[in-house]
């Protein structure tokens, strides 16, 4: 690929990024105010939840500083995301549908932002897999549990899953030879597709102890 095909991928990934953290930010804040914490709570529940995935990621590769300690635009962001939430949380509550659009492409972006880091790095592809699912999902997971709840990712939904195969999808065709901005396309169309998939059609993970021993069920 030529430098001004990565420019115009790696721009687009990045206005993606942002707009996936924003969500993300949303996501926490509102997690926040369903549990009643004050504006600074809130702040942090949002900050982890944007930022969370990424940094554990960072650390795991050995990257230092962690990549939203760069650039600013990211604190920016999610100082936005929490004002929308304070602002507006009643109107926030009646876009549910898309929040959860923005939310799945925001996982889409992160595990691409994760595989491609990753794969700088030089690791092996199953790990580089895993560092994309990373990068989408732990931010979520460490909300949760500051929250008290059980992690999404644990609650029997394609979500961490819908990560790993866009994964798997990007690692195949990049040994078939595909060049990244298509591959990074193909993979975010996939994992947004599997994603609203399993939503529509209430398809999800069985339970570890469900009786019918099959990885897949309908709720």
């Amino acid at each position: 690929m030529n430098a001004l095909g990565w420019a115009n991928i790696d721009s687009l990934l990045f206005y993606l990024d942002l707009i996936g953290t924003l969500v993300f930010a949303i996501s926490g804040s509102m997690a926040a105010a369903n549990k009643k914490l004050d504006l600074f709570g809130a702040a942090f529940i949002a900050s982890v939840t944007a930022l969370g995935g990424g940094t554990i990621r960072d650390l795991l590769l050995g990257e230092s500083p962690v990549g939203w300690m760069q650039n600013v635009d990211y604190l920016l962001v999610i100082s936005l995301g929490v004002g929308i939430t304070f602002l507006f949380q009643k109107q926030v509550r009646k876009l549910r549908k898309t929040l959860f659009l923005f939310d799945t492409i925001g996982i889409a972006v992160f595990t691409i932002l994760g595989l491609k880091k990753a794969l700088i790095f030089e690791v092996e592809p199953i790990i580089a897999i895993i560092m994309g699912m990373f990068s989408a999902t732990m931010g979520g997971v460490i909300r949760d549990m500051l929250i008290n709840e059980i992690p999404l990712i644990f609650r029997k939904e394609i979500y961490a899953l819908a990560c790993i195969f866009g994964g798997i999808i990007f690692i195949w065709l990049q040994g078939l030879g595909l060049n990244f901005e298509l591959n990074a396309m193909i993979t975010i169309f996939t994992i947004i597709m599997v994603r609203i998939l399993a939503i529509r059609y209430k398809i999800g993970l069985s339970g570890i102890d469900d009786q019918k021993k099959f990885p897949f069920k309908k709720s």
